[in-house]
């Protein structure tokens, strides 16, 4: 398996520390607000990564962070004048809900910084031991120019950096790239006790005591978004590597970021959606589909047109989906045994190309390609009749959704039901109405009345659902205008 390792810049063989375990750390979300599809990204993203492993024999133990204590969730609380915490609690109970709906696996492990205050001032005590940090008004900052390798994930040159900085805001520092390890507390804020005054820690801090706490010092993936590479992730190496003179993580993945009219979505910036509102549109496997039709370090830009237009591609597979299960019907699981050999061999293609294309840097984009590619064969392969198709069906249909559930872009339940679209209705019409006008046209063409059936076919399209005549009768699905 090949992975392009942001530290390195190139694509390298992952080989574990340890055979078949993988130890993975992704920054999770600072819990101020609701959680938008940036966030489902890089939660999905991960998800699949991580998935993959797995079905390849490794044990994974994942670990994704709660930073619950930040300026943001600071300032938020103050505005709704309750607890910091009460804020952070809500909108972590909210980030479950959404990656619950999302069909994202658990994580090992959700740490909170919060919970982590004693490893995280034992941390730091080792950086002021070691020489890397000082206190300043009971404040701590970590220096960067003692730390040689500043800058090498980032790919910037700290003299560079120097010389280009403009005057540091804050006088006391030594250079204007230090960076807060524990940030003395204003009257009336969130605090806790420390050797050096009563205050909160920095967010880096945060990320490399909780990875060291659970993963130890050195640990096989660090996760992320993009814009995490600089300052966020190179902060951590150079506290990390500090503290332990070891190598902090040995490959480095970066998810690329959402944009909207190509510009970052952030709360931030106001232009984000969130997930929660999407999710009163469109199924979670459509939204899944829609970030893993692109590969993971690749940027998407935004559309609601796209994911209606993505939302009907992934309609067709879950009706050839479908039709398989219908041709096994009654037949139970199947093997191989009783396959038609020219269905087997185009499976067998098919399983080993969608493992090439994930065994090259997880790219899901082209193992979903490779699904559809295949999907096309078939439905003219199972066009007519033949003696092993039940058996085939099933064949196929085990084998299809063991990779749509590996990617989480669809399910049973979501298969076999009528369409593949949130909610029942289509402009007023219920499923119940629909197969009323189905039956209507039925009739008409058996009174060989075919331009009133005609006539009822386009009106019905019209509406948004399409008709498609089968061997088993008309079946339908709904397609957004």
């Amino acid at each position: 398996m090949k992975i392009f390792d942001t530290l390195s810049a190139k694509m390298t063989d992952f080989i574990p520390l340890k055979e078949n375990e993988v130890k993975m750390y992704v920054c999770g979300v600072t819990v101020y607000d609701e959680c938008h599809l940036g966030h489902a990204r890089a939660a999905i993203c991960f998800d699949v990564i991580r998935k993959y492993l797995e079905f390849k024999g490794n044990k994974v133990t994942m670990i994704v962070n709660f930073t619950d204590v930040d300026d943001k969730i600071i300032n938020r609380a103050k505005l709704e004048k309750v607890d910091a915490l009460e804020i952070s609690r809500r909108y972590i109970d909210k980030y479950f809900v959404d990656m619950d709906a999302l069909k994202i696996e658990r994580a090992t492990v959700y740490p909170k910084a919060t919970e982590h205050i004693d490893h995280i001032i034992k941390f730091i005590e080792a950086l002021i031991e070691r020489g890397f940090a000082y206190v300043v008004d009971g404040e701590v900052y970590f220096e960067v120019s003692k730390f040689a390798e500043y800058g090498k994930l980032s790919k910037r040159n700290f003299e560079d950096m120097l010389a280009g900085a403009r005057i540091a805001v804050d006088e006391r520092l030594k250079n204007p790239h230090d960076f807060c390890l524990w940030k003395a507390a204003k009257p009336g804020e969130i605090s806790w006790k420390s050797p050096w005054a009563e205050g909160r820690p920095g967010w880096h801090i945060e990320c490399s005591a909780m990875s060291g706490h659970y993963l130890g010092d050195t640990f096989d993936i660090h996760g992320g978004g993009l814009d995490l590479i600089f300052p966020h992730h190179e902060n951590e190496i150079a506290q990390s590597e500090a503290k332990t003179g070891k190598t902090f993580a040995k490959y480095w993945l970066h998810n690329g970021l959402v944009n909207i009219n190509s510009e970052k979505m952030s709360k931030s910036l106001g232009n984000f959606f969130t997930i929660s509102a999407l999710l009163e549109k469109f199924s979670p496997f459509v939204i899944r589909y829609f970030i893993l039709s692109n590969h993971y370090r690749s940027p998407i830009n935004f559309t609601v047109e796209k994911i209606q237009e993505l939302e009907k591609a992934l309609g067709s597979l879950t009706r050839f989906m479908k039709r398989m299960k219908q041709f096994a019907s009654g037949v139970p699981a199947a093997g191989r045994e009783g396959v038609k050999s020219e269905i087997l061999a185009e499976a067998d293609a098919f399983e080993a190309k969608f493992n090439e294309f994930m065994e090259n840097d997880f790219n899901t984009a082209g193992a979903i390609g490779s699904m559809f590619q295949c999907f096309s064969v078939f439905n003219q392969a199972f066009a007519g009749e033949f003696p092993e198709k039940a058996k085939s069906a099933a064949y196929v249909y085990g084998v299809f959704m063991r990779y749509a559930e590996l990617l989480a872009i669809a399910d049973e339940d979501f298969i076999m039901a009528e369409n593949v679209q949130q909610g029942a209705n289509v402009d007023g019409l219920a499923d119940e109405l629909i197969k009323v006008l189905i039956k209507v046209r039925s009739t008409l063409k058996g009174e060989k009345n075919y331009k009133m059936a005609d006539f009822v076919r386009d009106e019905i399209k019209a509406a948004g659902v399409v008709l498609e005549d089968t061997k088993e009768g008309t079946k339908f699905h709904i397609e957004r205008k």
